[in-house]
């Protein structure tokens, strides 16, 4: 379990948190100015958390959401703070565990993302929001299982599925493709253990 979170702040990962939380900022404006049905605000937390650990993960999406809710006044975001330090970390173990070593894998990584947000998000929406997320998709399902008659938790959690799952599978493959593509040189910065045994 040690090694699953083992963290080393060396001045690669220092760097790479602020880049990793501009990247994720960045991504959440695209998506409300174009009205996207995506949050696509975990880009950053995924590549932070594939690099340098679960704690470096969950740091860049936490801080991310409180960054935005501060500087935009969005308090929705900032609430959501939770979610993404679960995504953050989840993905992060995953990592750590090979589950970003080839395509297949890393989908299953996309899915324990998303279950990740829905778990944490769920509660949430049903006691902020009375169930719904806000997103014109996952709200239009939420509305439809509670004309049907449906418990709020089990609308709200559709809600979160039709929504979170989608977005994680879209943010993870593109995360896969960037980490990959990246030098080993580069990648290796980010290598506790190898950090580590060079500073015996």
């Amino acid at each position: 379990m040690g090694k699953l979170f083992k963290t080393t702040f060396s001045t690669a990962v220092i760097v790479l948190i602020p880049a990793c939380i501009g990247i994720n900022y960045i991504g959440k404006l695209f998506a409300q100015a174009l009205k996207l049905p995506l949050w696509l605000d975990s880009i950053g937390t995924c590549i932070g958390a594939i690099l340098g650990g679960p704690v470096i993960g969950g740091i860049c999406g936490a801080a991310n959401n409180l960054i935005y809710g501060f500087t935009t006044g969005d308090n929705i975001t900032l609430i959501y703070a939770l979610t993404s330090l679960f995504i953050g970390i989840s993905v992060g173990v995953m990592a750590r565990l090979g589950f970003m070593n080839s395509l297949p894998k890393a989908l299953i990584t996309a899915c324990i993302g998303g279950l990740a947000a829905v778990i944490v998000s769920t509660p949430l929406n049903i006691i902020y929001w009375g169930g719904t997320t806000g997103n014109l998709w996952g709200d239009a399902v939420f509305a439809a299982s509670q004309a049907n008659n449906m418990p709020i938790w089990i609308g709200s959690l559709f809600d979160e599925l039709v929504v979170d799952i989608p977005d994680k599978l879209i943010t993870v493959i593109i995360v896969y493709f960037i980490v990959s593509r990246l030098p080993k040189k580069l990648t290796t910065l980010y290598d506790a253990n190898s950090v580590v045994e060079s500073l015996d």
